[in-house]
């Protein structure tokens, strides 16, 4: 079966990863190994954390998508909805320069070459009988991408941070064959049953909506770009001030050193990981329990060249984390991306896996965890793609499994996926090797085997003996994926894409531990709460439109007040200056109590931290709109002009005559440009004639050798100018023109009553 249709052509490769390998820029030393780094030591100031005031953090944009397997664009929270100001130029982004630096994106260029390469799809019975599911519509070839299809999408997404998924299909229309297809399918059998009274744990994935657009934000996937890493290497212009975009950037005129830049990334790490213990508190205070870290919280941890290892610059952080989780009782867990793949037939690709699922166990085991929550801390990886042969590839995972250290192991777990591998061909593998499956609602609707099941959630339950059986062997909290497609799609490839929130539980065990994939995070899980009356659901309120009480604003300043026009004598003047006096002592206004750093965020006394749908720009402040300043004192009826000022009947009479005397200037001036263009074509013409003339002589002495020298004086009418035009009309003439018949420049000729051979013209 084929791999799914890419685009690729949005992103524009910068790692290669059949090249050797290149050394570093040239420093003050050989790179750093995977080393035993020493705490933190910045020099000066420290930077900035906010991506909106540091032009070199940005968002990780994966964390913005409903999972790691998310369609590119659709599966975002739309940003632009959320922030007040334009982005500045100088923030980078991943879409305007081709040249990203992200993992993801280098990582890319490895499947898309493993693609190229990978050899043509064989036709199965499946496939010529309808296939299985939608699986049989996967494996049918796709048609050729048009090359304007990715211009447009660039230039749309150039204002926000991007994620360029070459395993996306994008916003594709679908053929007509395509939705007859889909349309023709029989419909979902999906159970009655509903997992009441609920008693597991309700997730979400990376991000925290609320507190990622409070004020400091509150996240844990800031990254950066390698360019970045270097640029930092180099000490500031002014040591003892924070860098700024403009003011105080790196002096790269200054020698380089690697230490430098690794202490820039490692600022950036402790960054995220500090800000996950406020996360959690948050989420117990509302009822949630169970979370997945984002794979971005250590930026290039699992780079080939700039790689690194977390212990020991962020043990005590991580380990801090991992204390608050034991505290509340929470769940941890982590989710590699589509590219970590280990049935890839190409060496570069299984490399990369290796060191991305190392990165991944290190940072889980750094938590600290107690026994069972460390336990349940899982990795949850897809199989990847097929390669054109299933069976090898499995072999290839096999082969690979086995080389992982178990450490690895006892974290990894299966789950089926929407593209390529469906529950029936990934259970028998997750049973034969003894790792968990982690179940996909979603994706088992859009990929099943029809031969054996049915879509829907009613069939599956069959297989919750054989799923949940993974999990007891290895004495793990079972968990599953819950999402659902948009309400308008189609097709396989349109149902792909999730649902900003979900509308219903499935029909699992009352005490799993489910993820909500969906694109509005927490909110998503407060809509389930609020449906079925689920525990915490009474622990939140709506937000006030574009309000927060929960962050430290400084109290506006007191307006004064506006004396009266009216004269008083000094008297009066000191006997109300006495008495404001005495009113601003009696009556000063109380100070807000300012919120503790631990409340900041928190939702305030009343829990509005809930957000309607599709109005995610309650977030962020009231856009601010500049308005054009009017003179207030302007009666109606009256025109102003653009600074504000009334326009008078004098102003009108002066900007009328100043319009006069501008026409009346112009004018002259074209009519004595005229005049000027008339005097030049009148003696071109003149010079022209006598030029003509000095043709007809010069024919029998010497070809015109009298022409080639200018023929023709003062008294002739032009001197030099006949010479010129002699020169011009040197060539022999056509047998029926004569100098007669020649039209004079400037001046109009009637052709009434004379023959034309327009054949001839």
């Amino acid at each position: 079966m084929p791999k799914r249709k890419s685009s690729t052509a949005l992103a524009q490769p910068t790692f290669l990863p059949d090249l050797p390998p290149q050394d570093p820029p040239v420093d003050d030393g050989p790179p750093a190994p995977k080393r035993a780094a020493r705490g933190s030591r910045s020099s000066g100031r420290k930077a900035s954390m906010n991506p909106e005031k540091n032009p070199n953090v940005m968002d990780a944009p994966e964390a913005f998508r409903a999972s790691p397997d998310a369609d590119t664009r659709d599966e975002r929270m739309d940003l632009d909805k959320m922030f007040t100001k334009e982005k500045d130029d100088s923030v980078p982004s991943l879409v305007e320069n081709g040249d990203s630096d992200t993992p993801l994106s280098e990582l890319s260029d490895i499947d898309a070459l493993a693609k190229a390469t990978a050899p043509p799809p064989k036709a199965t019975k499946a496939s010529k009988k309808g296939g299985k599911g939608e699986a049989a519509k996967a494996a049918k070839p796709m048609p050729e991408e048009k090359p304007a299809a990715p211009a447009k999408a660039k230039k749309a997404d150039a204002k926000e941070p991007q994620f360029l998924d070459p395993e996306a299909d994008g916003e594709e229309e679908a053929d007509e064959e395509e939705i007859k297809a889909a349309l023709s399918r029989p419909p979902p059998v999906n159970s009655d049953v509903l997992p009441l009274p609920w008693k597991g744990r309700l997730g979400y994935a990376c991000l925290n909506t609320y507190l990622r657009f409070s004020n400091p934000p509150v996240f844990s996937s800031r990254t950066c770009r390698i360019a970045s890493i270097l640029e930092n290497r180099h000490p500031l212009s002014n040591p003892n001030e924070p860098p700024h975009a403009t003011k105080n950037r790196p002096d790269k005129e200054q020698p380089a050193s690697i230490r430098r830049g690794q202490e820039f990334v490692e600022q950036l790490c402790l960054a995220n990981v500090r800000d996950i213990p406020k996360m959690l508190r948050w989420n117990d205070r509302y009822g949630i329990k169970f979370m997945r870290l984002s794979s971005e919280m250590f930026p290039f941890a699992s780079h080939p060249e700039y790689g690194y290892k977390l212990a020991p610059f962020a043990s005590e952080a991580l380990a801090e984390v991992g204390k608050v989780a034991a505290e509340l009782g929470h769940r941890l867990t982590t989710h590699p991306g589509q590219y970590t793949q280990l049935g890839s037939p190409r060496k570069p690709v299984i490399d990369n896996a290796l060191r991305d699922l190392d990165y991944h166990a290190e940072m889980l085991s750094l938590l600290k965890l107690p026994p069972q929550q460390d336990r349940d801390a899982v990795m949850i990886l897809h199989l990847g793609g097929v390669f054109g042969d299933k069976e090898a590839t499995l072999a290839r995972f096999r082969e690979n499994y086995a080389r992982l250290p178990q450490g690895v192991k006892d974290r990894l777990v299966l789950e089926n996926d929407d593209v390529s591998w469906c529950v029936h061909e990934l259970l028998p593998l997750c049973e034969e090797l003894n790792i968990p499956f982690v179940l996909d609602y979603h994706h088992h609707n859009i990929i099943f085997d029809d031969t054996q099941i049915r879509e829907g959630t009613k069939d599956i339950m069959d297989l919750y003996p054989r799923i949940l059986a993974t999990w007891k062997r290895k004495n793990i909290t079972p968990k599953m994926h819950y999402s659902e497609p948009t309400p308008e799609a189609i097709t396989g490839r349109q149902r792909r894409k999730h649902n900003p929130r979900v509308a219903t539980l499935p029909p699992c065990p009352n005490d799993m531990d489910l993820m909500i994939e969906a694109k509005d995070k927490e909110q998503a899980v407060f809509e389930l709460m609020r449906t079925f009356k689920l525990p915490g659901f009474e622990t939140f309120n709506d937000m006030l439109p574009h309000i927060r009480k929960d962050d430290n604003k400084p109290p506006p300043k007191p307006k004064k007040k506006q004396k009266p026009p009216k004269k008083k004598t000094k008297k009066q003047l000191e006997a109300e200056e006495e008495e404001e006096e005495n009113e601003d002592e009696d009556s000063s206004p109380d100070e807000p109590t300012p919120i503790s750093d631990s409340e900041i965020g928190m939702g305030g006394p009343d829990g509005r931290v809930y957000w309607p749908p599709g109005q995610e720009h309650w977030l962020r402040p009231v856009k601010k709109v500049v308005k054009p300043k009017v003179d207030k004192k302007a009666p109606p009826g009256k025109e102003v002009d653009e600074q504000g000022r009334i326009v008078t009947a004098a102003m009108k009479r002066k900007r009328a005559k100043e319009g006069e005397e501008a026409v009346n200037a112009a004018q002259k001036e074209g009519e004595m440009l005229a005049m000027k263009v008339e005097r030049v074509v009148d003696e071109g013409v003149e010079g022209e004639e006598e030029g003509e003339k000095e043709i007809v002589k010069g024919r029998g002495k010497g070809k015109g050798k009298e022409i080639e020298k200018g023929v023709g004086d003062k008294e002739g009418g032009g001197e030099k100018k006949g010479g010129r035009a002699a020169k011009k009309k040197s060539v022999k003439p056509e047998p029926e023109q004569t100098v007669a018949t020649a039209p004079a420049l400037g001046r109009r000729q009637s052709t009434r009553g004379k023959k034309v051979d327009y054949a001839e013209e």
